[in-house]
């Protein structure tokens, strides 16, 4: 059975960083491509970055570039996203998704698995 797990969540001063990680077992995921997306509440989920099988393309939400770094090792069948100066903005539950289809990665139906989810908070 596919699992993703994310960790790293967690409260954290505006200015502040945070690294989530995203592990998945049941299968290999060098073969997908990954990505991050995150639901504030009373929102609609959105994309929030996305990396490509090697991992040397990456692509971000035009609200968090500059900021949020995806990256993967696909050794450890795990993604992360590193983010800097953080702003009450991001706050948010981060899920991490895996696809292998075809179509937008700045998409969730482009994602066949996902994962429950991390609060990450920002305070002011």
């Amino acid at each position: 059975q596919v699992q993703l797990v994310e960790s790293g969540g967690g409260l954290v001063q505006a200015g502040g960083s945070l690294r989530l990680s995203c592990a998945g077992s049941g299968r290999t995921f060098s073969n997908h491509f990954m990505g991050w997306f995150r639901q504030a509440p009373g929102k609609e989920r959105e994309f929030v970055a996305a990396i490509n099988r090697s991992g040397g393309i990456q692509f971000y939400a035009d609200s968090v570039k500059g900021r949020f770094t995806i990256s993967r090792n696909n050794a450890k069948n795990t993604v992360y996203l590193q983010m800097n100066s953080l702003q009450s903005e991001d706050t948010a539950v981060y899920y991490c998704a895996v696809g292998s289809g075809g179509g937008s990665l700045r998409l969730e139906n482009t994602y066949d698995y996902w994962g429950q989810g991390t609060q990450v908070t920002i305070s002011s």
